[in-house]
């Protein structure tokens, strides 16, 4: 990676020569350690944003650690230089190889306010908005899970060890962390040993869009791995359940419910539990933090996302039927399934809408019908929510659809093109995409699914469209502001 110089007039001090001299010369290290070593009292903002800049001309495109170093240096003195370009610049940088596009161009294009015309940072915004576009500059979740679990089984051992050793539990944490870094920017997970067999929990921390890749990942560990593993998906139940969070000791049998019978076989949840009492009322946040915990351990984390369809505290006990929390699970298993995270993500919903009447309207607003069993991805794109879609690309996945007009297929046929699409492409394709369902629009059709590995979906795609019975067909990604990618237009 080039890396492009900035700098800003500095007051004249020996130091701050040998760093400009330094940076010139493009000895970045140099840098880094000189401003390291100087008592934290004597690292001034300016220093600072010049040890981020540091770190990231230093880094390459892979350093996820530097440009993440580079980002959390930045953000340390945001306070103090918001206003100032080389900020917003380096910030932008730095986000950009952590493939957060959309943020790193907030941040350039604040930087292209305080000075205009710069022509490095136009050239980057345009560089962000091409990758929102079509994001596969970035190293594909298909081949980050082999990676990762490369990772986990050179470290195991060791980890075991640990575990066996009682180490301390935030070193075990860390070290764990560290093992599946190469496949997740934000790993949510639980470890432990059973008796038999040691347990890696991997969470979607209460969001149902994140089953998707890891369920994925769960799918392609090696066999080795199960010699010693059990890996789970999902907080598991524990009867009995204490948690000691914020200074305070709650169990089940402290909780008591009011159950609502939802649609869908959902159900809505009024939760009563004289211990929180005092936390509700001082940082409600974190009250409904615990208590979406301890409902984790109550029932497992997976049956919570399929069944709970809301949870309120009350600040006085209910009326009507009660029973305790720990006796949810049973309440449940009378007439549902206790499904898993495999059976969630081919769960599918049908949703209905009404297409926009406006003259000019944008992609999906003609959308009446659909399927999908990743809601949260729709809902967050028509809702204008792009933050499924930062912590898809953080792993390097695309959650994304193919659109194509109707116009000369008759109605009865449209789901069995539909469906005709997707087995083919999923054939071409293999394990590098999900499908996820589709919609159906006044004008358009849409075929939604997420990329494990874009380049070979888009390839799989382009063979198969050309041999369809449609006139135009085209990439996007789940984004409302970004452009599409033809990737078929019959000649008039």
């Amino acid at each position: 990676m080039s890396p492009i110089r900035r700098d800003r007039t500095q007051a004249p001090s020996a130091f701050q020569e040998k760093i400009k001299k330094w940076h010139e010369e493009e000895q970045y290290q140099q840098i880094i350690d000189a401003i390291e070593a100087l008592p934290q009292t004597q690292q001034t903002p300016d220093l600072i944003s010049q040890l981020a800049r540091a770190y990231n001309n230093l880094a390459s495109p892979e350093d996820r650690d530097l440009f993440e170093k580079a980002a959390a240096l930045l953000k340390s003195v945001e306070d103090q230089f918001v206003q100032d370009h080389d900020w917003n610049f380096r910030m932008g940088y730095a986000l950009y190889y952590l493939d957060q596009e959309l943020k790193a161009r907030s941040y350039f294009e604040k930087a292209l306010e305080l000075r205009p015309g710069d022509e490095d940072t136009q050239s980057l915004i345009q560089q962000c908005s091409r990758s929102l576009t079509l994001p596969n500059s970035m190293k594909p979740f298909s081949e980050r899970t082999r990676e990762g679990w490369e990772s986990f089984l050179d470290g195991e051992a060791g980890l075991r060890a640990m575990i066996d050793d009682r180490k301390d539990g935030e070193a075990v944490a860390e070290r764990c962390h560290q093992l599946l870094a190469p496949a997740f920017y934000r790993p949510f997970f639980e470890i432990g040993f059973n008796g038999d067999k040691y347990d890696l929990i991997l969470s979607p921390d209460g969001d149902r869009s994140r089953l998707f890749k890891l369920v994925y990942f769960k799918n392609h560990a090696p066999e080795k791995v199960f010699d010693h593993w059990n890996i789970l998906i999902g907080r598991q139940p524990a009867k009995g359940f204490e948690l000691r969070m914020y200074d305070r000791t709650i169990g089940l049998s402290d909780a008591r419910v009011w159950v609502e019978e939802l649609k869908d076989k959902q159900l809505g949840l009024s939760i009563y539990c004289e211990k929180l009492l005092p936390l509700v009322k001082k940082n409600e946040n974190q009250a409904y933090g615990l208590m979406t915990v301890l409902l984790d351990q109550a029932i497992g984390e997976i049956p919570a996302i399929r069944y709970i369809g809301y949870m309120d505290l009350l600040e006085e006990p209910g009326q009507g039927e009660e029973f305790c929390l720990d006796e949810l699970m049973e309440y449940i298993s009378r007439d549902r399934e206790l499904v898993t995270a495999d059976e969630l993500c081919t769960w599918y919903s049908a949703y209905e809408m009404t297409p926009s009447g406006e003259e000019d309207w944008s992609l999906r607003e003609d959308v009446f019908a659909g399927v999908t069993s990743c809601l949260p991805i729709p809902r967050a794109y028509y809702q204008g929510d792009d933050e499924i879609m930062e912590d898809f690309h953080m792993d390097g996945a695309v959650p994304g659809f193919f659109w194509y007009p109707l116009d000369g297929i008759a109605r009865d046929q449209i789901l069995d093109l539909r469906d005709e699409m997707e087995q083919k492409i999923s054939a071409k394709a293999g394990d590098a995409v999900t499908f996820t369902g589709g919609a159906t629009g006044v004008s358009l059709g849409y075929l939604d699914f997420i990329a494990w590995n874009l380049d070979q979906v888009l390839q799989a795609a382009l063979e198969v469209l050309g041999n369809v019975p449609v006139k135009e067909a085209f990439f996007h990604t789940y984004r409302r502001n970004v452009g599409s990618i033809c990737l078929k237009k019959e000649e008039t």
